[in-house]
């Protein structure tokens, strides 16, 4: 069984109390071939499409989670510039903004196993961090998006 954070007690006095998570977006110059990537080779399900003025944009969720969407804003003018190029998990640190999703996994080495199958990028192998329990990897999208997977610790 895995084990995760125990967080402190909800504070339901909180103005905000009704805040949930719900999407991450990533920004692209190809709906489809963010599509492609997201569907073909990660086997997200797509949730809904729609266009929004000169883009086209999508919800995509994991095969089996319906609680966290990934928002892919595609196409649009002026196209989007390429993200940064990271060569490992280092030199993308150096930069501000926006870092990473991360994806929760069974098993980190056997996710980059079937992901490196499929010919997805891993840009950091598979390590441990104990600070948090946690073996992580990172990979990226077509577009260098940097998405993690964590494995919790027993």
């Amino acid at each position: 069984m895995m084990t995760d954070f125990i967080p402190p007690a909800p504070n339901s006095a909180s103005p905000f109390a009704d805040m949930r998570g719900h999407h991450v977006a990533v920004r692209t110059p190809d709906l489809a071939t963010a599509l492609a990537f997201y569907v073909d080779v990660l086997d997200f399900r797509v949730i809904a499409k729609w266009d929004y003025a000169d883009e086209q944009l999508a919800y995509v969720a994991p095969a089996t989670d319906d609680h966290f969407y990934v928002e892919i804003l595609g196409g649009g003018e002026p196209v989007p510039a390429d993200v940064r190029p990271y060569t490992d998990l280092g030199d993308s640190l150096k930069y501000a903004g926006y870092h990473h999703f991360c994806l929760n996994v069974s098993s980190v080495a056997e996710t980059v196993e079937k992901l490196r199958a499929r010919g997805v990028t891993i840009v950091t192998e598979p390590f441990e961090l104990p600070a948090i329990s946690r073996r992580l990897a990172f990979f990226c999208d077509p577009f260098g998006n940097l998405i993690e997977l964590a494995e919790v610790l027993a």
